[in-house]
């Protein structure tokens, strides 16, 4: 196991847990609000992904890299799995039981991590040329965003697959794409779209399309914009936040909890949600960008990647800019398995950065591998 010293401990990124703990707890005093057993329940994910979190640190991830594809075709093993043995609700196939515990995993929300950290793993072993990867590598890359793609599209679980695809291609144009591939995708992706609304969308997923771009939002939505446009400059005190407190907003503590807070702190409360989202994002894309170490670099852009579409098409639903998807937000809706899984990615990332030059210390003669 890794010890600390102070020398390796300077490496690590305070600023990113500073701008998550305000997260969590803004999160939880919302949800302790409208359900005070979910608030409890919040807890308890957040002590277990605050384990993970510590465990995945002290893990020699560079050490233990030839463990990397082994855990994406595991992964890859548990959604076929979901495929012949899945259990089903509400008309779609993504879980799968664990036995003797009456419980249940989405390995859906388990390939992100296992894919973001194969295409660390495979780019480090092949950067891109000057010019970016060509047709090639793109392709074999591609290969490994494609598949679970194409599975979770089959559960059906259209938003994962999408924010899944758009992660990995996100990180491949950002780490570098000959300009001519990147030309032709963005051709053939705007031919698909009218022809994966006929032939490839399911009926709900075509009536949540027409219920966006209809003039009369969903209920749904409705209320959602209701409890924001009532919120005002300071929002409401528990008492006269009717919207929330008479159960009229759906989901006030997952998928609408951005309207519940605007409803609560007002738009200023929103304004600061949105800043520290903002900078959470910023700050990752520096890291990404200052750093030349593939691993850092793929981990960090994912990240922030994943935050921004996450809080993007989170909060544009809620406002009746997008369709109604399940899309928590990041770190504060309530929920285990999104939260874990950032915690996951936060661990690794953490990990890449504090012990990149343990080596180095190594050589000064500080023992720090035991």
């Amino acid at each position: 196991m890794w010890r600390l010293d102070k020398a390796i401990l300077s490496q690590f990124d305070f600023l990113s847990i500073i701008l998550i703990i305000p997260l969590v707890i803004i999160s939880h005093w919302l949800i302790g609000e409208v359900v005070p057993a979910l608030a409890q329940k919040q807890t308890a994910y957040v002590a277990i992904a605050l384990l993970v979190f510590i465990i995945v640190f002290f893990m020699p991830i560079r050490k233990m890299s030839w463990l990397i594809p082994m855990i994406y075709w595991g992964n890859i093993l548990l959604l076929l799995a979901v495929e012949f043995f899945g259990h089903a609700r509400l008309g779609a196939q993504r879980w799968i039981e664990i036995p003797f515990v009456n419980a249940t995993i989405q390995p859906s929300e388990f390939v992100k991590p296992a894919l973001i950290l194969m295409l660390a793993y495979l780019i480090h072993k092949n950067p891109p040329p000057i010019h970016g990867y060509r047709i090639k590598e793109f392709i074999k890359l591609s290969f490994y965003i494609l598949l679970p793609f194409i599975l979770i599209v089959k559960e059906p679980d259209l938003g994962t697959a999408l924010v899944l695809l758009l992660i990995g291609y996100g990180v491949l144009f950002f780490i570098g794409v000959h300009w001519k591939i990147v030309a032709t995708i963005a051709i053939f992706g705007l031919i698909l779209i009218p022809v994966s609304y006929k032939y490839i969308l399911h009926d709900y997923q075509k009536v949540r399309i027409v219920d966006f771009l209809s003039e009369k939002p969903s209920y749904h939505v409705q209320q959602s914009i209701i409890a924001i446009g009532s919120g005002g400059w300071n929002g409401k005190d528990k008492e006269n936040a009717t919207q929330t407190q008479m159960r009229f907003l759906p989901i006030a503590t997952s998928d609408f909890i951005f309207a519940f807070l605007v409803e609560r702190s007002g738009f200023l409360g929103a304004l600061a949600l949105i800043t520290l989202y903002a900078i959470l994002i910023l700050h990752l894309l520096s890291l990404s960008i200052f750093n030349k170490d593939y691993y850092i670099k793929v981990v960090t852009i994912s990240i922030s990647f994943m935050i921004f579409i996450y809080m993007g098409v989170n909060i544009s639903m809620t406002i009746g800019y997008a369709p109604v998807v399940g899309v928590p937000l990041p770190m504060f809706s309530y929920g285990g398995s999104s939260f874990l899984n950032f915690m996951i990615l936060f661990g690794i990332m953490q990990n890449l950065i504090t012990f990149r030059y343990k080596d180095m210390y190594d050589n000064r003669g500080t023992k720090s591998f035991m």
